[in-house]
């Protein structure tokens, strides 16, 4: 009886060895999904708000993008997480829902941060002190 007993309890039950329920893991991905779109959408929908009270104030507009640049970042983190939380408690529905929603933000991530650098352009270089400008007849063109 002692032998069955230390069997047992030398057995110890992770969250990861066995599959979680159909119906857990579709209501868990579901739930999730509706939380991630509602906290994104509101967020990014304050952050779209502030550019636009900006009243064409470039500054302003600047700050409410690299926000929600900087939102999207850490989102992107917090949503890749739950991708690996899934995935170790063996919750295929919720791992796949989450794994395509870690795609939809880091695709919105990298659209976002290019609309930014396309706005920002690196300013021209400034010519260098023994700069002469070339102009047709004068002679100077190399």
């Amino acid at each position: 009886m002692t032998h069955e007993l230390r069997a047992r309890l030398s057995r110890r039950r992770w969250p990861w060895s066995n599959t979680t329920s159909r119906g857990s893991d579709i209501a868990t991905a579901a739930i999730l999904l509706i939380v991630e779109v509602l906290v994104f959408g509101w967020t990014m929908f304050g952050y779209g708000m502030d550019g636009w009270a900006a009243q064409g104030n470039r500054e302003e507009i600047d700050e409410a993008d690299l926000a929600s640049i900087a939102f999207m970042q850490h989102f992107l983190i917090a949503v890749a997480v739950l991708f690996v939380l899934a995935a170790l408690s063996r919750s295929p529905w919720t791992a796949v829902l989450q794994l395509l929603t870690v795609g939809a933000v880091a695709m919105m991530l990298v659209l976002g941060q290019h609309e930014y650098e396309l706005s920002h352009p690196d300013p021209a270089p400034t010519p260098s002190a023994g700069y002469s400008p070339c102009y047709s007849g004068s002679g100077r063109c190399n």
